[in-house]
């Protein structure tokens, strides 16, 4: 069997006619290999290729999805691919998208389902320099210069300048609109920008400082972690199409082996991981190889350890993402049924089984040494 994988930014793909699967059997299920057919799956990511998503193209690229009779097409987003819409309207089989967002879409009624939280903290920052005096307290942010990306990214920062008392979420403009990169921190326009810490906050540590003519170190940021001020969010889960999910048994055993092999991509990524640097840079990205490598780092941080198994939706974790959502208006309220551990369940099942980690607890990062540009 053929892997592909297509890349370039697509604005809409043609929906993608399932196979009848004959391979849905205990056998099939934990991986063997033994296909009598497969079936073709299209999975939508939400930015460009890189690290971000190095569990997925590892499980193309070292025959997982194989494995598990799946012949899996991997689609770059862009700032104009909405997955969870192209998943919604049949465009794809499967999305990866930050939770708030696709939520706003459930809300709306679009078939729209969390079959595996991959992420389980969120890795947005808020980043200014030591000596501004903002620190790591939000409440310093009061009458500085804010920067944002917008497009649903804003919400943690919101709820945190709300929970500290410095602004109304219906204050948003008082923020300043940033570009998806940290030009406008480097250049002084704007206080503290935001961040996240796989990728533009290695930017600034990837940029040459001209009073010292050496590339800018930790010692020279501060930064605000959501995580610690009670206001993260849940980020990239793997969504699937809950109408689909209801009502057709071909398309659970598909979801069933998807979740499965996507999880054990990133149990591969979380002990391999300059494998996966590599297959990421093979398969097209932009970004410069010391760059994929602390990408590929700080995304094992976000996923591993996973205390419940990896995959697994964390009720704590869920309910702060509502409370969140719902402070800052992004939600009315809880859309019910919008996730589920089962499939995440039982690929941890197999998983261990299998003599497969599926909490990562012994898992360490690495020291990382960023070169200029991130080359």
């Amino acid at each position: 069997m053929n892997k592909r994988f297509t890349r370039g930014v697509v604005a809409l793909v043609a929906a993608v006619s399932l196979l009848a699967t004959a391979c849905g059997s205990d056998e099939a299920a934990v991986g063997s290999g033994d296909c009598d057919s497969v079936d073709s799956v299209s999975l939508q990511l939400q930015w460009v290729t890189q690290a971000q998503f190095a569990g997925y193209f590892a499980a193309v690229d070292r025959g997982i999805y194989n494995d598990y009779c799946l012949d899996v097409t991997v689609l770059e987003g862009g700032v104009d691919i909405v997955p969870q819409q192209q998943l919604a309207s049949g465009a794809v089989d499967f999305a990866i998208s930050w939770v708030p967002k696709a939520l706003v879409n459930v809300e709306q009624g679009e078939p729209l389902k969390i079959v595996a939280q991959v992420f389980q903290r969120s890795g947005t920052l808020q980043v200014s320099w030591a000596d501004s005096g903002i620190g790591s307290d939000p409440a310093n942010l009061a009458g500085k210069k804010v920067g944002t990306w917008g497009w649903g990214n804003e919400f943690e920062l919101i709820a945190g300048l709300r929970k500290a008392g410095v602004t109304d979420p219906d204050n948003i403009d008082e923020l300043i609109g940033q570009s998806f990169d940290m030009m406008a921190l480097l250049s002084g326009e704007i206080d503290a920008a935001q961040a996240m810490t796989y990728n533009e906050y290695a930017q600034v540590l990837e940029a040459m400082n001209p009073a010292t003519g050496e590339l800018y170190k930790a010692s020279d940021l501060s930064v605000i972690d959501w995580n610690d001020q009670g206001t993260a969010m849940l980020q990239d889960a793997i969504w699937a199409n809950s109408d689909k999910l209801a009502s057709d048994d071909n398309y659970r055993d598909i979801t069933t082996r998807f979740v499965e092999a996507s999880l054990q991509g990133w149990a591969h990524c979380r002990d391999n991981a300059d494998d996966c640097v590599d297959i990421v840079l093979n398969n097209g990205s932009a970004l410069g190889e010391s760059h994929q490598a602390w990408q590929m780092n700080e995304i094992n941080r976000l996923i591993w350890p996973s205390p419940g198994g990896v995959g697994m939706m964390d009720q704590d974790l869920w309910d702060q993402t509502i409370s969140v959502s719902t402070d800052t208006g992004l939600l009315a309220g809880e859309p019910d049924g919008a996730w589920t551990n089962e499939f995440a369940e039982a690929a941890n099942e197999n998983m261990k089984k299998n003599g497969r980690s599926t909490t990562g607890s012994g898992w360490q990062p690495k020291q990382i040494t960023l070169n200029e540009g991130g080359m």
